[in-house]
């Protein structure tokens, strides 16, 4: 293994650990939890929406940051996703997993964290949500299309909605 990719294991590892810790310590670990910030009606907990504005600063402070950088430090370009298209598969996508977290009160992340606490229920939620996954990626699609081609698109970057 060159030094290079082991630096970038290694930056992996370090990331995976310190997300963990946090998850861990802010209680996001607790299903219960989760599902007292989407339940409104009740006995609202805010406490999640303090762990999503630290991770919106976060992350908009690396935002700044990468913009300043010619290219990472680890690697030899960014690799940024080039779809900027909100189309009907997203929303739909979108939707299901907001389902999801609801029912469950965990996301992925959260979930393989949680794996560390040793509970039947969460385990048996990460190998179905890995079911589901790899499920989605062998079922051939009726009617397959290119991916946003034919649906009704609005464009991330402040484009108005369009026929694709």
């Amino acid at each position: 293994m060159s030094g290079s990719a082991f630096l970038r294991l290694g930056a992996t590892l370090v990331s995976g650990v310190i997300f963990g810790i946090g998850l861990s310590l802010s209680g996001m670990l607790d299903p219960a939890r989760v599902r007292g910030f989407l339940d409104v009606t009740r006995d609202w907990n805010p406490s999640l929406a303090f762990v999503l504005g630290g991770a919106v600063v976060v992350s908009a402070l690396g935002v700044l940051v990468t913009r300043r950088m010619q290219r990472p430090l680890l690697d030899d370009a960014f690799h940024l996703p080039q779809n900027r298209v909100i189309d009907r598969r997203l929303i739909v996508g979108s939707a299901i997993f907001g389902v999801g977290w609801g029912l469950v009160g965990l996301c992925p992340g959260p979930a393989v964290a949680s794996l560390s606490l040793g509970l039947p229920a969460t385990m048996l939620f990460v190998v179905a949500m890995l079911a589901g996954m790899a499920l989605h990626d062998r079922l051939p699609r009726i009617g397959a299309r290119r991916q946003g081609e034919g649906a009704l698109a609005l464009r991330a970057d402040g484009g108005r909605l369009s026929e694709r």
